[in-house]
């Protein structure tokens, strides 16, 4: 028996060994591919992030592809860059993202998962805090195709917290659902 790079032992007929770097060295170089890819799809998702922080959709291009879907949380469905970036432009008119975070990655073959922290005040000084998710498809040049997002009220609390049994939920007006 022979011990290859990957920790896998062989033995062919007559004796002799083979240690399977070939099938070793392809998975590792998939593997590379696949990390590369990941990162710079994190990275998209931040700089898209980072246009709301600075007013600035310069590169928008590189980001979204020209027949791209945007779906935010609470209905409106955008289509094409052209429109999402009219939106972008018309939004930050009257409003100011004040943080936008990326929490955290899930990737899947051509879909990422994108969770994330939002929050932003308009001209009258009105905020709105949520936390999100981002379902993103890609394309075949790495930019977003699609991306949905779900939003999740950031003020959460236990209805049950004062131990009688009897949900006690909290009355306010929503924001945004």
């Amino acid at each position: 028996l022979a011990r290859s790079s990957a920790r896998c032992y062989h033995k062919i007929p007559g004796g002799r060994a083979t240690h399977g770097v070939r099938r070793t060295r392809r998975r590792e170089d998939e593997m590379t591919e696949n990390r590369v890819e990941t990162a710079e799809r994190e990275r998209k998702v931040r700089e898209w992030f980072k246009m709301w922080l600075v007013k600035d959709c310069g590169g928008m291009e590189k980001i979204f592809a020209p027949d791209a879907v945007y779906r935010e949380s609470w209905g409106p469905v955008y289509h094409g860059a052209g429109e999402i970036k009219r939106w972008f432009e018309e939004w930050n008119g009257r409003a100011a993202v004040l943080r936008w975070d990326a929490l955290g990655f899930l990737h899947d073959g051509g879909r990422s998962v994108a969770e994330w922290r939002f929050e932003s005040a308009d001209a009258e000084g009105a905020h709105v805090r949520f936390d999100g998710v981002s379902v993103i498809t890609w394309d075949g040049e790495g930019r977003i195709a699609s991306l949905t997002e779900y939003g999740c009220d950031a003020d959460s609390y236990d209805p049950y917290a004062d131990g009688t049994g009897v949900p006690r939920f909290r009355v306010k007006d929503n924001v945004w659902f």
